[in-house]
């Protein structure tokens, strides 16, 4: 049981991730008040993952979610089909007024010392109305799944989004499945779902379930309500924090195995240090660093965990599949869009030291 995960050896699909699918219109370096023109990347921090392992890594995997029947959810089943993601929808219909809807997430990019700006329209959100009973579960994991995969974002977005997590959770264990969740925590969006006590209710009832946890120590904080100790952190890019508090996590979930997440250092938007850590089993590890010059740094956290599972399921030490994580996270921050353009080759190469020296 490498790792102190029980993952099976095959099955139909590598991973299924359950979350709502949105679409973030991007300005680019013009701020929205200023803007004219936008790209349109369809994302979702529990589908980011899912994207990622078909795309870059060749894995088999799915995705749960709402799907409205209206161009804009043509438009995500269209990209979710190109990322090479079987699709298990709950479908809604659109009234052709007032929804039920697609989430919008506007999100410019900024540049230097201006920061990004991050802002949602997630009225009548499609995603929001799912419950439990709304996925056939037996039917997903008929043909065996390896690893499922959640979210704090999704949990976040009603009362009835968690159930639906402990729900898929549950079959996912009784199935065989590994179960990881990011706690991926969003003030903004738990300030309305009813505030932090609620927050961290609901996410302790989640992670009863799971096995293995993505979350630096601000995650680890306000999700999980643990204190760490009083650490004074030389840096972003130190991990003394983060390990500090594993041992509270591990007392108040004695059936976690594996925690990771990644380390920036914020120099400027268009300049970060990078690095990660995984607590795997007992053993701590920290990747080396090193310094991005950043295009658009959303889903650069999706992209390192989507890289971490990536090692895990095919086999690799704990060590190799940190590095895996976070070559393949800092790829993703020099694309535009939440998922990977990257190939397992170029991901390879730099979990080995690659440079950006040009390829001939």
């Amino acid at each position: 049981m490498q790792h102190g995960l029980n993952i099976r050896a095959e099955g139909a699909l590598d991973l299924v991730s359950l979350g709502a699918l949105i679409h973030r219109l991007d300005p680019g370096v013009i701020p929205f008040r200023k803007a004219h023109a936008c790209q349109i990347h369809v994302s979702g921090g529990e589908f980011n993952v899912a994207a990622n392992l078909a795309d870059c890594f060749g894995l088999k995997t799915g995705v749960a979610s709402a799907l409205v029947d209206y161009p804009i959810g043509e438009l995500i089943a269209e990209r979710v089909k190109a990322m090479g993601v079987k699709p298990f929808y709950k479908r809604f219909a659109h009234n052709g007024v007032n929804g039920p809807n697609m989430a919008t997430v506007y999100s410019d990019q900024g540049y230097g010392v201006r920061a990004p700006v991050v802002f949602y329209n997630r009225a009548n959100e499609a995603a929001a109305q799912l419950k439990p009973g709304d996925f056939d579960w037996d039917a997903i994991f008929a043909g065996g799944v390896r690893w499922f995969h959640s979210g704090g974002i999704f949990a976040a977005l009603s009362a009835t989004t968690a159930e639906v997590i402990i729900e898929g959770m549950k079959a996912a264990k009784a199935a065989g499945a590994v179960t990881s969740f990011d706690l991926n925590f969003r003030e903004k969006l738990w300030k309305i779902a009813g505030g932090a006590d609620t927050a961290v209710a609901t996410i302790a009832r989640i992670v009863e379930n799971v096995d293995v946890l993505v979350g630096n120590e601000e995650d680890l904080q306000k999700g999980l309500g643990v204190t760490g100790p009083e650490v004074a952190a030389k840096s972003k890019l130190d991990p003394t924090a983060f390990f500090g508090m594993i041992d509270n996590v591990v007392a108040k979930h004695p059936n976690i195995k594996v925690v990771a997440t990644t380390l920036r250092e914020v120099h400027s938007t268009s300049r970060h240090s990078w690095g990660a850590v995984a607590w795997v089993n007992g053993q701590s590890h920290v990747s080396m660093t090193c310094e991005l010059d950043v295009f658009d740094r959303v889903g650069g956290g999706d992209g390192f965990a989507a890289g971490f599972f990536y090692g895990l399921l095919t086999g690799e030490s704990a060590e190799d599949a940190l590095k895996l994580g976070w070559a393949h996270g800092a790829l993703l921050t020099t694309f535009p869009g939440d998922t990977t353009m990257a190939t397992v080759e170029q991901v390879q190469a730099f979990a080995k030291g690659g440079s950006a020296r040009i390829q001939r």
